[in-house]
């Protein structure tokens, strides 16, 4: 389970983040997820918390906002989302296409942040 190594990564990067900023609190953490990036958004979800455990961001919430595959068609000089990764065709005019413009994604894009002094 490759996920737990890539929500450790998170972790880090938004623990690093946090004491950059000073005496912060994180509360959520933000990323993009493609259907191709290879990491499984259930199992993510999961390990976050195990991943998160004694950390500075303990008790924070992992938000994943879904990308859809999309690919830009050579013959309506379009993009457009693909419906089924197992089948990387215009989904108009059925032009198989390999010039994927989104659906890779796996990056933090944000962070809920308080300032713990005005607690």
């Amino acid at each position: 389970m490759h996920e737990l190594s890539i929500a450790l990564s998170i972790v880090d990067l938004a623990s690093e983040e946090a004491d950059r900023r000073g005496g912060v609190r994180v509360e959520a953490i933000h990323l993009r997820l493609g259907p191709l990036s290879g990491v499984v958004k259930e199992a993510l979800l999961s390990a976050w918390e195990l991943a998160a455990e004694g950390s500075g961001v303990a008790g924070s919430r992992l938000v994943i906002q879904d990308v859809p595959v999309v690919a830009f068609c050579p013959t309506c000089r379009d993009r457009r989302t693909i419906p089924s990764v197992q089948h990387l065709c215009c989904p108009e005019c059925g032009t198989p296409t390999g010039d994927l413009v989104s659906g890779r994604e796996l990056e933090v894009f944000a962070m809920e942040i308080r300032d713990q002094v005005a607690e």
